[in-house]
């Protein structure tokens, strides 16, 4: 029987973002931040300007069809115009986006200045490989690039051999949609409260840094409070964490972080005397025992990976089958849960293609679902216009947050929120903390990264009194974080059906690893083990060599689907001040990560059937990732045609590009490749980043000295460019409760003696006292 969901679907949809008129001059992978604003409701029109737009497929391409850029673009109708109509599109805009290359004719013609300065209530999204306001706006990126510049390669893969390019193509273009789709949507919720609109220059790669594996963001429990900069590539420790285990029929990946987990698996393996030792409670001890290891791995090897699935299952150990993608999309949860949807592409060519990666009021917010008419944008915000502001400069200030997320995909919900202006209050107690804190005297940097700028109450949801004050909070509140498996925020009385009644305007969101319905609902959702189930983790080995699993050192898909969870709150408050309501969104991470593979899938399915493989590449092109002077030291080269191809020449000669690069720091070789227009970069790792001379022109991190910390910490910085958005706020993690009594006064109304009573009983708390 499939659990239930917690409201049940409206009987109409009304998309969040109906009657938002986009104008989409983008071509190349970014062409995703389109589709995810399109299948939240947005009409979205792909605008063909002479002497502007360029024509950029994206593949895989099949029967010479680009996959990538034909679903991006799927149910879009391109409309070719002249200066006339531009102008008068211009006017009934609410959203620009447009790539054109900086320091190009095509963006010297389209000139976003002259038209911010026409249509001044316009937002303007303006992307580029590298931003356009430093001597790098110029410079050039490819998928490998991108994993390179953002430290994540540097974890990815065996140490002793070349990092390894993890799966997806264009993944960090997705992740890097997700991000910008998020500060165009918040950016343009803050129009309708002033009237201004804005300019955003938006950096792909700062993008992806930010969102696919940040260096200096959350990581998961598995890290031990140590943060990701402070981790290098060691492939067998790793090993340990997330174990995959080979067994009868493939491998499944177990979880044995908790206490309470690992004593699940001594249960199940019959209590052995070697690991009955008190010592193996422990984190440290566990992860650093390989006779551990190699004990499970002959316990696992005679049984399938069914039949392991349902005893870890049974004795409270998270265990997930790694499965291979085909395997993964015949699943009974996939299919139930009606991710994918057949629809024609072209003419005789159909392919299955996600139906969007959120639901919205119990429906998938895809285009696919469009009713036949759009209700009309809103044009003010009756609701958000009067909300008291700092005049910090941040476009959600007056917007409050509730947020009971936990780990990673919770941190980074609430932490976008108040980094650009909420007063997000984190709800939690002593008796089941937010696993990222560690203990509760201290705040590790991985804590101080997903908690900045947001305050704590510690209240007790679990009786009737802690949950009437926190019901108190909803009626104030516009927006609830949840990311519990699917039924505890109800048995909380914190989920939609409950809070909707007490304040019809509340936006409540909740993430999971599988999804609120279907057999997985209640599985833990554990990273690394979605990543299993969702066959990402089969795919991410070397080429022919199949159990080289390399998903160690990364908390993928956790931050982008934060992003996710954080837009369709977003696209609910604007549709909130049209009709008055709030609504209810659900995030799956294992749809996000399979939204990411949409064009590899469906390339797959149309081959089966019979199409055929289409891809033109410069033949023997560089391409991929090659040794540097220095210890694990290595640079991307990506050579995508025949003007690099003369490029390359043009620097490296007749030379060998092996034993080039070989002489050659990772910097110095990427400098002069980029310079004569090759894309290439260094694969830096975590703790070079924060001081490469382009972040530190961005702005992109700062470092902060926290009271209850013990070295300084470097933390990310600035999350829009633009000219009206500020940066950040400084305010520090906080502590369990340590704003207790300040929003028990504040935003409850409670005299201090009540306070001082409540806290007596344990309703509320103050870590410490």
């Amino acid at each position: 029987m499939n659990p239930r969901r917690s409201a049940r679907p409206s009987v109409t949809y009304d998309p969040p973002l109906s009657g938002v008129r986009i104008l989409d001059l983008s071509s190349g992978p970014m062409t995703a931040v389109g589709r995810l604003l399109a299948d939240l409701g947005a009409e979205v029109t792909p605008v063909l300007l002479p002497g502007v737009t360029e024509d950029r497929p994206v593949g895989p391409h099949i029967d010479s069809v680009p996959l990538t850029t034909a679903i991006n673009r799927h149910g879009m109708t391109p409309l070719e115009v002249d200066a006339a109509d531009w102008s008068r599109l211009l006017g009934d805009a609410d959203i620009l986006i447009e790539n054109t290359a900086p320091g190009s004719a095509a963006e010297q013609a389209l000139s976003v200045t002259t038209i911010r300065t026409r249509h001044p209530g316009l937002v303007i999204l303006s992307l580029s490989d590298f931003g356009r306001d430093t001597r790098f706006s110029g410079w050039q990126a490819t998928t490998p690039v991108l994993h390179a510049l953002s430290s994540e390669l540097s974890r990815s893969g065996i140490p002793g051999r070349e990092p390894l390019v993890p799966p997806a193509h264009q993944l960090p273009y997705h992740v890097a949609a997700a991000q910008a789709a998020v500060m165009t949507i918040s950016v343009f919720l803050d129009r309708l409260r002033t009237g201004a609109g804005d300019l955003i220059d938006f950096s792909v790669l700062e993008g992806a840094m930010q969102t696919l594996d940040p260096p200096f963001g959350t990581a998961g429990t598995a890290s031990a409070g140590v943060a990701l900069n402070a981790q290098r590539r060691n492939w067998d420790a790793e090993q340990l964490r997330y174990p995959i285990i080979a067994c009868k029929d493939g491998h499944v990946r177990i979880c044995l972080l908790a206490k309470r987990q690992w004593q699940g698996m001594f249960e199940w393996m019959g209590r052995p005397d070697e690991f009955a030792d008190p010592s193996f409670n422990g984190l440290r001890v566990r992860l650093s025992s390989p006779a551990l290891l190699a004990a499970i791995g002959r316990f696992c090897a005679d049984r399938t990976r069914a039949e392991l699935e349902v005893e870890g299952q049974r004795h409270g150990v998270p265990t997930a089958a790694v499965l291979t993608l085909p395997e993964a999309l015949r699943t009974e949860q996939v299919e139930q849960r009606g991710f994918f949807r057949e629809v024609e592409l072209e003419a005789g060519l159909r392919v299955p293609v996600p139906v969007g990666v959120a639901e919205i009021d119990g429906h998938r917010a895809s285009a696919l679902n469009a009713p036949d008419t759009a209700a009309g944008a809103p044009r003010s915000a009756p609701i958000l216009a009067d909300r008291p502001r700092r005049h910090e400069g941040l476009p959600l200030e007056g917007v409050r947050v509730l947020d009971l997320g936990v780990i990673v995909v919770g941190s980074d919900t609430g932490r976008l929120f108040g980094d650009l202006g909420a007063d997000v209050v984190k709800i939690e107690n002593s008796a089941f903390p937010d696993g990222l804190r560690g203990n509760l005297t201290t705040v590790s940097h991985t804590y101080a990264a997903g908690h900045r700028n947001k305050r704590s109450i510690g209240l007790d949801l679990r009786g009737a009194e802690g949950r009437a004050l926190a019901h108190r909070l909803v009626e104030i509140s516009d927006v609830v974080l949840t990311n519990f498996k699917p039924g505890v925020a109800a048995s909380l009385g914190m989920d939609h059906a409950t809070l909707s009644a007490i304040n019809p305007g509340i936006v409540v969101v909740d993430s999971s690893a599988f999804g609120p319905t279907g057999p997985w609902a209640t599985r833990m959702g554990y990273g690394p083990l979605v990543r299993a189930a969702a066959g990402f983790t089969d795919l991410w080995v070397y080429p022919g060599e199949p159990e080289t699993f390399c998903d160690t050192v990364t908390v993928y898909p956790d931050h982008v689907a934060a992003r996710i969870g954080a837009l369709s709150a977003l696209t609910l408050l604007l549709r909130r001040e049209r009709t008055g309501t709030g609504g209810a969104v659900s995030v799956a991470q294992s749809e996000v990560m399979l939204s990411h593979l949409a064009a590899e899938i469906a390339g797959e399915v149309l081959a089966r059937r019979g199409h055929t493989r289409t891809d033109s590449a410069e033949p023997d092109a560089p391409w991929g990732l090659f040794p540097a002077s220095g210890a694990d030291a290595w640079v991307a080269v990506t050579v995508r045609d025949a003007a690099d191809r003369e490029a390359l020449r043009t620097v490296i000669g007749t030379e060998d590009l092996r034993e080039w690069t070989a002489r050659r720091t990772p910097a110095e070789a990427m400098e002069l490749l980029q310079a004569a227009g090759v894309p290439a970069g260094a694969v830096f790792h975590a703790a070079d980043v924060p001081d490469w001379e382009y972040y530190v022109a961005r702005r992109d991190f700062r470092e902060e000295l926290h009271p209850h910390g013990a070295e300084p910490f470097v933390l990310e910085n600035v999350q829009i460019h633009s000219e009206r958005i500020a940066d950040p706020p400084l305010r520090q993690a906080p502590l369990l409760g340590e704003q207790t009594r300040e929003i028990a006064r504040e935003l409850l109304g409670l005299p201090d003696p009540q306070i001082d009573d409540l806290l007596a009983r344990g309703v509320l708390e103050i870590a410490g006292t």
